[in-house]
Formats: C-alpha cells, sequence, structure tokens
C-alpha cells in the first residue's frame, strides 16, 4: 500500500482516488494535497472571488449551447466526420476499442486520429493521454 502525505493538512493517506484527484503531470499521478483540502480550497477561492466565477460560469454555459455546436461542426468538419465514423464502427462492432498505447488502462478510451481522413485508423489513448496530445489553452 503506497501512502503519501497532503502538503496542506500533513495527514498521511493511502494513494488512491478516495484520497487524492488524479493529476497526470504528478510522478504518481495524484494531486499532493488530498480532497478534502483541495474542496476547502476550491470554496474559500469560489467564495471569495464569487462575481468573477458567477461571470465565468456564465461564459462557459454559453459555450455548450446548441450554436456553439453547430459553430464546431462547421468549423471542423473534418474532425466531425471522422469521429461519427468511428464512433458506428465502435458502436456496430466493426472495431473494438483496445487498450491506452501508453499506460494501458481501458477506462474512457478515445480513439486519436493522426489523420482525420483515415477515420479508422487512429491510436487507443485513455482521456487523460488524450488530452496530451491536445493541449488546450486554458483560460480563468
Amino acid at each position: 500500500m503506497k501512502t503519501k502525505i497532503c502538503f496542506k493538512c500533513n495527514k498521511e493517506l493511502e494513494v488512491s482516488v478516495k484520497n487524492f484527484y488524479k493529476h497526470g503531470q504528478m510522478a504518481d499521478g495524484f494531486l499532493n494535497k488530498c480532497k478534502e483540502c483541495t474542496k476547502k480550497d476550491v470554496h474559500v477561492t469560489r467564495n471569495a472571488k464569487i462575481e468573477y466565477y458567477r461571470e465565468y460560469d456564465r461564459k462557459r454555459g454559453n459555450r455548450q449551447s446548441s450554436e456553439y455546436g453547430k459553430k464546431y461542426r462547421k468549423e471542423n468538419t473534418d474532425k466531425y466526420a471522422a469521429t461519427t465514423i468511428l464512433n458506428n464502427a465502435v458502436r456496430d462492432g466493426r472495431i473494438k476499442k483496445l487498450p491506452c498505447v501508453v499506460c494501458n488502462s481501458t477506462y474512457r478510451i478515445h480513439g486519436h486520429h493522426k489523420d482525420y481522413t483515415k477515420p479508422l485508423e487512429v491510436e487507443w489513448r485513455c482521456a487523460a493521454h488524450h488530452a496530451k496530445k491536445h493541449p488546450r489553452k486554458r483560460t480563468l
């Protein structure tokens, strides 16, 4: 049983999703702060800047609208088509999802397209490793 010490509360806890949030950039794959301390910090920070976060939430919600989806599909027709073809092939049993090529995980597997013109040629990656292939600029 591996353990880890939370840098905030100094408690020694078992390294698991029960006690720590996953974090792909950490050596052991988990944040160095326990879930309880993380939740407290988020609560304090959000309450201290509540107007900022309300505005952020409003903008973020708009991004998820049907207009956003229509715009994305129109601007990324090759990506959308490749994803649809792959998803249909998986659904119909013509293609089987494989474990992640990086960590061998079978949880939340995505097909990573190197070339969208070849929709059935994918590299299977877990969500965390797929996200690393597609870094996004995140703003707060």
